[in-house]
C-alpha cells in the first residue's frame, strides 16, 4: 500500500526556516511529479511547489526566492526548504504525488495527511 508521510512542520517565528520532507513508501514503480500544497483556515488549497521526474520545478509567486523544492529520487522523497517565513505562510502543508504503483497500469494521485506549519509574528 502506497503512503506519503510528511514531517518537519512546527512552530517558528517570522523570519525563521523549516524544511518539510515527504517520503513515498510502498510498492512504487515510478513517480512523476511530487508536489506541496497548503491550506490555511478558511482558504482554498493552493499549489506551493512542484517538481517533476526530470527536475522541472514550479514555485508559487508569493514564495519565490524563499522556498525551494527538491527531491531525492532514490529515496522517493521530496523536500520543501522554507526560509524567511511569514505569518501568511501558516497552513497545513500536504504532500502529493502522481505515481505508478507496481502492478498497476495507470498513474494515480496520492496524498499525505499533512503537517502543520505555524509562523508567529
Amino acid at each position: 500500500q502506497v503512503q506519503l508521510v510528511e514531517s518537519g512542520g512546527g512552530l517558528v517565528q517570522a523570519g525563521g526556516s523549516l524544511t518539510l520532507s515527504c517520503a513515498a513508501t510502498g510498492n512504487i514503480f515510478k513517480i512523476n511529479a511530487m508536489n506541496w500544497y497548503r491550506q490555511a483556515p478558511g482558504m482554498q488549497r493552493e499549489l506551493v511547489a512542484s517538481i517533476t521526474s526530470d527536475d522541472t520545478t514550479y514555485i508559487l509567486d508569493s514564495v519565490k526566492g524563499r522556498f525551494t523544492i527538491s527531491r531525492a529520487n532514490a529515496k522517493n522523497t521530496v523536500y520543501l526548504q522554507m526560509n524567511s517565513l511569514k505569518p501568511e505562510d501558516t497552513a497545513v502543508y500536504h504532500c502529493n504525488a502522481d505515481l505508478l504503483e507496481s502492478g498497476s497500469y495507470y498513474y494515480a494521485d496520492y496524498w499525505g495527511r499533512g503537517t502543520q506549519v505555524t509562523v508567529s509574528s
